[in-house]
């Protein structure tokens, strides 16, 4: 069994530590875990982690956030990989710090990394997973926001958080949607 797991985000320096880059940050975790690196390849930096008898292949695509939907579209068919099989982590604005949220479906919620996706593939059925940034910032100023370097306060309290997210990513491997749905949401 394989799956594509995609953390989106953008590429660069200027882009390291920034909300907007969980995606990536929760799959270097799940590597680094593995003790796996990424690798540069087609449209993603890449890295496949093995477990309880699934293969995960983890994508943070260099296409930049509104082009995300290219880089997951090609590697889903590069690596034969059933649409269900997908899980598309993202930077969420409307959800408290560290919260997850995973659904199946559903609209991109202003995410523009999300409409991308939805574009390309042509669907909204596919399971993500909302990884709560927060939303401390003046009326017009979500762009910087999403785009700026964590505090102190949210880099200490983000290790267990990404640490959950990572959890849910095996489940979702290994028990399916619904239940890790049940067992991660709100959490």
């Amino acid at each position: 069994m394989k799956y594509l797991i995609a953390g989106l985000g953008n590429i660069g320096e200027e882009y390291e530590n920034t909300r907007h880059n969980i995606g990536f940050k929760v799959l270097d975790a799940l590597a680094g875990a593995s003790g796996i690196f990424f690798g540069s390849d087609r449209l993603a930096a890449k890295a496949e982690v093995r477990f309880k008898g699934r293969t995960l292949v983890l994508i943070k695509p260099t296409t930049y956030m509104n082009l995300s939907g290219k880089a997951i579209n090609y590697w889903l068919q590069a690596e034969k990989i059933p649409l269900e099989n997908l899980l598309v982590i993202v930077d969420d604005v409307a959800l408290p710090f560290g919260a997850i949220r995973i659904k199946g479906q559903g609209s991109a919620g202003g995410h523009n990394g999300l409409t991308n996706v939805q574009e390309v593939l042509e669907t909204t059925n596919y399971a993500r997973m909302r990884f709560g940034v927060g939303n401390d910032y003046p009326k017009g100023g979500q762009v910087n926001y999403v785009l700026g370097k964590w505090t102190k306060e949210e880099t200490a309290a983000l290790a267990p958080r990404i640490e959950l997210a990572c959890d849910a990513i095996k489940a979702f491997t290994t028990i399916g949607l619904q239940l890790t749905m049940t067992q991660y949401n709100n959490k």
